[in-house]
Formats: structure tokens, sequence, C-alpha cells
């Protein structure tokens, strides 16, 4: 029998294939390899309200894959942020869900994220603001490690230690794909903890599907007071699918109907008849 916790990640992963062979909406296995990491903040870490989605004080998540927004908008429903459904109007047209987060996006979405590798860089000033106004907030950004080929992250990775900003996390989906590639055949990105490290970051890397790693990983207690954290999440792209992972047709590729009820059937999920 399947966990609260299993079962909720199920449903996500299903409305996420749902989404894309319903939607026509691509970049689906970047969505689906940072699902645990994504559930684990929302549901396990951070400080926020629903109900009062503009808390001066609340934690803020910063997406920086942008192309895996359809993750984002399905966690932000299942926490209550708006009707789970509200999301299967991703992609259509005058909808607040848009293939990447724009200027309409709905409640829970903190940033823009059109042209990757800006969303650390701007967490970055968010987190200084913070310090200086006596914030308790914290800051968490998600990039990928195909955004880590994007020179801004580093400018960014360089100055959050220099300023000590233990306020500041940043999680890599090191799901080693980007769409033209294998990450590290077109950057030289390993090793990846030690890049962190040897930048001043206080960093460890863990297992990206495990919610029980990532829980203890994102604890407040694994904080270093004057460092900022980096948490090298090791992933699959197209994680949970048998069919999608580790595949990257599947950075544009579109399921077919047959897929999405094998889909359903592999997860558990029962599907409404028509």
């Amino acid at each position: 029998m399947q966990t609260q916790v299993a079962q909720d990640i199920a449903k996500i992963r299903h409305q996420l294939v749902e989404i894309s062979c319903k939607n026509k909406v691509p970049h689906l296995a970047c969505s689906l390899s940072s699902v645990e990491i994504l559930y684990t903040l929302y549901f396990k870490i951070m400080q926020i309200n629903p109900e009062q989605p503009q808390w001066s004080d609340r934690d803020r998540f910063l997406l920086g894959k942008g192309h895996a927004a359809a993750v984002l908008y399905s966690v932000l429903g299942f926490r209550g942020f708006y009707p789970t459904d509200a999301v299967m109007s991703l992609g259509e047209d005058l909808s607040p869900f848009e293939e990447h987060p724009g200027k309409h996006s709905p409640p829970g979405v903190e940033n823009i994220s059109g042209s990757l590798g800006h969303a650390l860089g701007l967490a970055t000033g968010m987190a200084k603001a913070a310090k200086l106004q006596g914030s308790s907030a914290h800051f968490y950004v998600l990039v990928g490690d195909g955004e880590l080929n994007e020179g801004t992250n580093w400018e960014a990775a360089m100055f959050a230690p220099a300023h000590q900003l233990d306020n500041l996390t940043v999680v890599v989906d090191f799901n080693k794909l980007q769409g033209t590639g294998r990450s590290c055949d077109i950057m030289q990105l390993e090793d990846m903890q030690e890049k962190w490290h040897a930048f001043g970051w206080n960093s460890t890397r863990i297992d990206g599907h495990s919610v029980e790693e990532l829980e203890q990983a994102l604890a407040k207690e694994s904080i270093v007071a004057g460092q900022p954290r980096a948490i090298v999440a090791d992933t699959v792209k197209g994680h949970g699918i048998s069919f999608m992972a580790d595949d990257n047709n599947w950075h544009y590729r579109i399921p077919t109907e047959e897929e999405l009820a094998s889909v359903a059937e592999t997860l558990g999920i029962e599907r409404a008849e028509g």
C-alpha cells in the first residue's frame, strides 16, 4: 500500500503527463525530475500560507528552469493555492498558467522565468534585502544542470558567500540531460558538489527522488551560520515513468492517449470515464 506522500507524488506526476497529452505542452521529462524536490519544499519545509500568498515573511521559492513550470503549478495546486484542476488550462489562450511563468502567473509563483540563468541572481538580491530588513524569510532556488551553463549563476554563487547569505538555498536538479544532449558533454559540470564548496557554499549531494533525504538536507538544522547552502540533487529526467526515464526525446515529445493510460495504470491512478 502506498503512503500518503507516495500517493500525492503519483497524482502530481500523472497530472503532468495528462497536461502534456491534452494540451500538447512539451518539457514533460524535466518537470518529472523535479517532483519530489518541489513536493518536499512545499509540503515539508517552507513557511507559507496558501490563504495569504503575499504574507511578507513567507519563504520564497524561485524557479530557475522555467520550462518546468508545470510541476510548480501542479504542486501549488495540491498545496491549496488554487483548485488542483485549474492547472489543466496550462498553455491555453489567456490562461494564467503559461508554459514559462509570466507576469500574469497565479498565486504562489514568485518570479518570471523565461530565459534561464536569472533566478539565482534574483534570489541572492532578495536574500540580501531580507537580511537588511531583518526578515525571517528563507529563499529557495531550483536550477537545472543545463541552466548552470549560464555564467550569471556563478556570479551569484560568488556574491552570496561574500555577504553571508545563510537565508539562501539552491537546489540543483542534476538530471544529467539538457535540450541538446548530456549535460557533462556540453559543459564540464563535475564535481558539482565540490564546485559549490569551492565557491564558499555549504554543499551536499543527495538522491533527489528521496523525500527523506531531501527533507534532511533542507532542514533548518543543516544550515551553517554565515554560509549559503547548495544541495546537488541527483535525479533522472522523466523519473517515475519507465519508458520516459533518461530518454531525452521526452524533452519535447508529447505523450499519446495510449501512453497516458499506461502511465495512469503504472501510477495507480483511477481515470474518469470519457
